[in-house]
């Protein structure tokens, strides 16, 4: 399935700036976007839609996660699209401090709680997903040499019916060339993330 179209909305955080969520005036066509790819984990939808896609036009891939089963090990369903994860398990959150953004499935870093990385196979220039925790946790974007280019901050919790001033499934991106990988940590934590995208 391919969407054309403007991607969504959405703010970056930078970990020197304060941080501003959800705010309307932070638009992901800045990025020049002006096509998605629903990216499902199932083989076979790769040829079928990588046909349709101009070569000149930047890409950007969404992935689908409610085609993975609860407490799947995610690791290569997604390899096809150009993205293997580490340490990471798909759940349907029972615990209501843990919303979902959109659908029912997230991922988590396990069995390493706190922990998770996705690598790209193909160098990405943009990394966004919808992030709710336990505690602060840190989006942190690497070259191929594994030196850190960039990162992202989430100061602090934002589970939901908490006292948190952060809302659940905040939006948290890096930008910068050539990202080979990214991890996501909150020391001794937990944290889901919905809604993973990524630009070519």
């Amino acid at each position: 399935m391919v969407r054309w179209g403007i991607v969504g909305k959405q703010a970056t955080l930078q970990s020197d700036q304060v941080p501003r969520f959800e705010n309307p005036t932070f638009a992901l066509d800045k990025l020049g976007v002006q096509n998605q790819i629903i990216a499902s984990a199932r083989r076979g939808q790769l040829e079928e839609v990588t046909d349709s896609i101009p070569l000149d036009v930047p890409t950007c891939i969404s992935l689908n996660l409610e085609d993975l089963k609860c407490f799947e090990v995610v690791e290569h369903q997604y390899e096809q699209w150009g993205v293997i994860f580490q340490n990471s398990l798909a759940i349907q959150p029972s615990n209501p401090a843990f919303p979902t953004k959109s659908g029912v499935t997230v991922l988590m870093g396990s069995p390493k709680s706190g922990f998770l990385e996705a690598s790209f196979l193909r160098p990405v220039n943009w990394v966004s997903t919808c992030v709710t925790s336990s505690q602060r946790l840190v989006l942190s974007a690497y070259n191929c040499d594994r030196q850190l280019l960039c990162q992202t901050i989430l100061p602090g919790a934002n589970l939901a019916n908490s006292d948190s001033s952060l809302s659940p499934n905040l939006l948290l991106s890096v930008a910068a060339k050539n990202i080979h990988a990214i991890t996501f940590c909150a020391f001794d934590g937990q944290f889901t993330i919905d809604e993973f995208r990524f630009c070519v």
